[in-house]
């Protein structure tokens, strides 16, 4: 009884007082992030092929992936959960993130990590009412070196009024201003630097193009606009490593965009 006793009190013991954080370790984090609008797994030969679409992921080897136009078992997309899928084959960790109901089942957007989510969250972002609802994703990710940072993925109205852009920024700077940990944001923001939208999020995000020039994204065949962006603050935590586009035609309407940032001590 006595040892039965013993153990009982060693067990409440260790629920009561857990292991506190662990420092995080003293070496260079480099992370790869990929932003990637999937055309919903249709690809351009509209032939629904989500190993193509595994394969630009893949190759590109990204350690985090921000995905657009993601199904959630509609119609469509064959009923299939494109996130699920699509971590699968890339042996990724994936989150979907509803931003409204479509075709029989959901859509929005999707995160992929080679590491765990610690915690993931959707925000929903506003817009007027006659139009299409959108959201912020956003998962919290303790890296092996144990930093913590927070990426975001999302995916800002697409039309050509700049209206539900710019509450939709603004929401997005509003939730993030004050972020506690290291922050990446990506997805297609719909529209161009120097934009109004674009100009509201660098108040509060740097672009990762200020240091590498602007690259081109949309459309994939011979891509003419900048629509795809992967931002970051707070500024003095990245540094900018490479940038680049990764134009699939087949794939996707879009490039996807992927940016090598490490973290600063």
């Amino acid at each position: 009884m006595k040892a039965l006793s013993l153990l009982f009190t060693i067990l409440i013991f260790s629920v009561s007082f857990p292991l506190t954080a662990q420092k995080p370790k003293d070496e260079t984090v480099v992370l790869k992030v990929l932003t990637f609008n999937i055309l919903h797994g249709a690809t351009m030969n509209k032939d629904f092929n989500l190993d193509k679409l595994a394969q630009v992921i893949i190759e590109s080897d990204a350690d985090l992936v921000a995905l657009q136009e993601v199904d959630f078992k509609t119609n469509r997309a064959k009923k299939y959960d494109l996130v699920t899928e699509l971590a699968w084959r890339c042996q990724m960790q994936g989150v979907f993130g509803k931003a409204m109901d479509y075709d029989g089942g959901e859509y929005g957007e999707g995160l992929l990590s080679k590491y765990s989510f610690y915690k993931t969250m959707k925000h929903a972002l506003p817009h007027l009412e006659d139009s299409e609802p959108r959201a912020a994703l956003e998962a919290i990710i303790i890296l092996p070196s144990r930093d913590t940072i927070s990426f975001i993925a999302t995916h800002l109205d697409h039309l050509r009024n700049d209206t539900n852009r710019v509450l939709q920024v603004n929401e997005i700077n509003r939730i993030f201003s004050n972020a506690i940990y290291p922050s990446i944001l990506a997805g297609d923001l719909n529209d161009v630097p120097n934009s109004e939208s674009i100009n509201l999020l660098e108040e509060f995000w740097t672009p990762s193009y200020q240091s590498s020039g602007i690259l081109a994204s949309y459309p994939s065949n011979s891509p003419i606009e900048k629509i795809d962006y992967i931002m970051y603050q707070a500024a003095h935590h990245w540094k900018v490593i490479n940038c680049e586009t990764i134009c699939d035609t087949i794939a996707s309407d879009h490039c996807a965009y992927l940016v090598s940032l490490e973290l600063q001590k």
